[in-house]
């Protein structure tokens, strides 16, 4: 927010440190003149060019990936997508950060309800699919990759464990938006081994029938997951 100095002049806020990284990531590409398809350098070797730890170039990689500029790939690394505007990257960004709170807030809402109903209604096929998706997702993490595609598959079995059609088909039409706090949340380092451990606690409490101790579980997962670079940015 911009602030009013004693002499009554407006000052200018600094961009924050994930936008002026993604200029510059933008800049290298067009300097480099990369087209789609086209694979960015090691984090290793990038970090270096453009002066930042691996830690700080990993979370705005993440970010460019949320908005479809970059499709990271494991084993192969960066590859762009796209050669947007650096106005519409930044706009896209502030966007994105602006929704997250929302999302959180919608996420914490219907989850916890679901992990509820999902240890009140679980059948032995719900557990197995359950357990099927931590099991995807470990192995993925084992493999080096984050694990996105175990962590979407754990909560859609957990939602279909519920057997509620209604929120279900809300969930669904948030999926979308969940997609990009989990890649954003799962690009954390360390955030995919503890994410795997929580979804561990929220199932022991779904096989348990332990309804109370699955809402509670959940709540603390989505409090953890939600702990995001964009949303821990100040100005």
């Amino acid at each position: 927010m911009e602030k009013t100095s004693r002499l009554g002049l407006e000052r200018v806020a600094r961009p924050r440190l994930y936008e002026q990284l993604v200029e510059q990531i933008l800049a290298y590409i067009e300097s480099a003149r990369l087209g789609p398809g086209d694979l960015l350098p090691a984090e290793r070797d990038l970090a270096e060019r453009l002066g930042v730890s691996r830690a700080t170039l990993a979370q705005a990689l993440v970010a460019l990936e949320v908005l479809g500029v970059i499709d990271v790939q494991h084993g192969t690394g960066a590859v762009l997508a796209r050669r947007p505007s650096v106005a519409s990257v930044i706009k896209g960004l502030r966007e994105h950060r602006s929704r997250l709170p929302e999302i959180v807030e919608a996420r914490s809402t219907l989850e916890v309800k679901l992990a509820a109903l999902a240890a009140a209604r679980r059948t032995d096929e719900d557990l197995k699919a359950i357990d099927e998706a931590l099991d995807v997702m470990s192995r993925e993490i084992n493999d080096g990759d984050r694990g996105t595609r175990g962590d979407e598959l754990f909560h859609q079995a957990v939602t279909a464990a519920a057997h509620s059609s209604v929120l279900a088909q809300l969930m669904a039409f948030i999926a979308e938006m969940i997609l990009e706090t989990r890649m954003e949340s799962l690009g954390q380092p360390g955030r995919p081994e503890q994410s795997l451990a929580s979804h561990r606690k929220i199932a022991d409490a779904i096989r348990s029938q332990d309804a109370e101790g699955a809402a509670e579980a959940m709540l603390a997962h989505i409090e953890l997951v939600s702990d995001v670079e964009l949303l821990r940015q100040g100005p």
